[in-house]
């Protein structure tokens, strides 16, 4: 072989092997500090091509590729949720996501939902979360959500209340165009009169502009 052929097939990139990815989490209540056993379902995202349902308190599967999945648990008491996972999360092939469930009654704070300030523009970096709800609606088609919006108690009670009717609809919104019917996704206004945090600090003020999710019926 001579060194021209040599070098040629020394240059040739070799083909990348997709590596497996394990996802593991846990399904927790977390105010009582528990596992939960519970009916899980992991699908991949959105698609629903491949799929397994079982039931346990811990979750494990393997996924190749660049494809998303959903992970949905449902325990009797407790509102069902789903979290969306992304091969681009890995740590070492590793991904932990635990599901923290919430008892029927309660209702789940949005966290990662972001608007403009004073208004009811909803940051991109929300469609993720939200993504959530409209999987875990898809997967438990009885569901119906009530959406709750809150600010904190400063300045006019009467706009506030306005803003925070504006952001829930604007919630509303999205999950509807995702396909899930207006019927199935209620929404309540409270401004300012139900802060969780007393404070008066920008703090405590930043945990009171929120959206809640309650599930009314499922």
């Amino acid at each position: 072989m001579n060194r021209l052929l040599i070098f040629l097939l020394l240059s040739v990139p070799c083909a990348s092997v997709a590596q497996e990815i394990t996802v593991k989490g846990n399904v927790v209540d977390p105010i009582r500090g528990k596992q939960l056993k519970s009916k899980i379902v992991y699908k991949s995202y959105p698609t629903g091509s491949i799929s397994q349902t079982f039931n346990d308190s811990t979750f494990t599967f393997g996924i190749f590729g660049s494809s998303k999945y959903q992970v949905t648990a449902d325990a009797d008491g407790y509102m069902p949720r789903t979290i969306i996972v992304d091969p681009k999360e890995a740590v070492n092939n590793v991904i932990n996501r635990d599901i923290e469930l919430t008892s029927l009654g309660g209702t789940i704070v949005l966290n990662h939902l972001i608007f403009t300030i004073g208004r009811a523009t909803i940051n991109p970096q929300s469609f993720g979360e939200l993504d959530e709800v409209v999987a875990m609606m898809k997967e438990n088609t009885k569901v119906v959500i009530q959406l709750e919006g809150h600010t904190d108690n400063q300045g006019n009670a009467e706009a506030n209340l306005k803003l925070s009717q504006q952001r829930v609809d604007a919630v509303q919104k999205y999950i509807t165009s995702k396909g899930i019917s207006k019927n199935r996704v209620k929404t309540k206004a409270f401004g300012g009169s139900q802060p969780i945090a007393t404070e008066s600090t920008e703090e405590a003020r930043a945990k009171n502009r929120r959206v809640e999710m309650r599930v009314l019926r499922e």
